[in-house]
């Protein structure tokens, strides 16, 4: 196996991945005008496809654990592809959602396998910043496929960004299939479903940090599903115009998940993601409360996604420590709530906006990173670091 091909597999297929989930934040205003809906309904198609990501994650991982990584990276992206390029062709709001249900399917087979995958072979002294490497560069895709997506949508129509992002799938498909080992080894061919879940579940540490995961994704999709809408909005910005902010926040987010895998090595982890996660959701509140100009939105945004990703990067390290012989199910496990965060950070915050206003998405984002905060203090224990 060429390592280097590996991990430059896994991590395009990271990055065309998360460029999948994020892009509809740019659309939402235009898929709301095309489809003569409010933004708040328009949004809920976000919520189909992290609540489909959801039951993904959680199918997954007992499989690529029992019977390899290969076939489940490779099912995934032509899943991911073919809907998304299915969905510039949808004729209205209730078969978009459809294949944005599809869409989350196969993009649910993706993370948890592919850092399974990595973890197996990497050696534990490297992994934290390998873990912290391949999140950066998959958060670039906020960088810079999301801002691709916005001026797509300015220069063809929302249409033409699906084209785009399904023809980038493809492609990453075709490079995962000469790339992606083809005899990875796999200690366990039986296949196990509910034991692997039982095990992993019964360790209070994995409980704590699916609980303090849920509700940080929570603040983090709150806060970026509405942030390119509040600057339409409220600042009178277009599309396209807000292509450059949301590249701004997305480099926050990846410095953030670069620091991460630092973070992960130290032996204070704990309590510096407590911190971080807490500064995060403050500066959500403020982002969405106080009136301030539109460069202070930007700072503030980025400041918030940057914190918010530091903690993220340190619980999928911890996650695959304590995993074992589990891995993809654990990281799976990891994925449930990264996803069903960001069901209810999608929900709830296009509720508390129709019900009173952008602060609403603000209040939401600091209650969820306070719950987080407590779970960390209280209840998570720094696990033993394994082999």
């Amino acid at each position: 196996m060429n390592q280097t091909r590996f991990l430059a597999a896994v991590a395009m297929a990271f990055f065309a991945t998360q460029g999948t989930a994020l892009m509809l934040a740019p659309l939402l205003v235009a898929i709301a005008a095309d489809f003569d809906t409010s933004v708040a309904v328009a949004g809920q198609v976000a919520t189909a496809t992290f609540a489909a990501w959801a039951v993904s994650v959680v199918s997954v991982g007992p499989l690529s654990d029992s019977f390899g990584r290969r076939p489940v990276a490779l099912t995934g992206l032509s899943l991911l592809s073919i809907s998304v390029l299915a969905s510039a062709f949808a004729p209205n709001l209730g078969i978009l959602m459809a294949l944005r249900v599809l869409t989350g399917l196969g993009g649910g087979m993706i993370p948890p396998n592919g850092m399974a995958a990595v973890v197996d072979v990497v050696p534990q002294a490297r992994r934290a910043k390998i873990v912290g490497g391949l999140i950066a560069f998959t958060t670039l895709s906020s960088v810079i496929g999301v801002p691709l997506v916005a001026l797509t949508a300015d220069l063809g129509g929302w249409r033409i960004s699906f084209v785009t992002v399904g023809s980038l799938l493809a492609a990453c498909a075709v490079l995962n299939w000469f790339w992606f080992p083809r005899g990875e080894v796999t200690r366990d061919r039986s296949f196990s479903f509910f034991s692997r879940y039982r095990s992993l579940l019964a360790l209070p540490v994995l409980r704590a940090i699916l609980a303090a995961n849920f509700a940080q994704r929570i603040a983090f999709m709150g806060m970026f599903s509405y942030l390119a809408t509040y600057m339409i909005d409220d600042y009178g910005m277009s599309v396209g115009a807000v292509a450059l902010p949301l590249a701004s926040v997305g480099i926050g987010t990846v410095i953030g998940s670069y620091i991460g895998g630092y973070v992960a090595n130290r032996n204070d982890r704990m309590h510096l993601i407590a911190v971080c996660a807490s500064g995060g959701g403050i500066a959500a509140l403020f982002l969405f409360s106080v009136d301030i100009p539109v460069w202070a939105v930007v700072v503030t945004a980025t400041g918030a996604t940057g914190l918010l990703s530091i903690p993220w990067t340190v619980l999928i390290t911890v996650i695959t420590e304590v995993s074992s012989q589990s891995r993809a199910t654990g990281v799976g496990l990891l994925g449930v709530s990264n996803q069903t965060g960001a069901v209810g950070g999608a929900a709830l915050g296009g509720y508390l906006l129709a019900a009173g206003g952008f602060p609403g998405v603000g209040y939401l984002c600091l209650g969820a990173v306070a719950f987080s905060v407590v779970i960390i203090v209280f209840f998570l224990r720094e696990p033993a670091r394994s082999l």
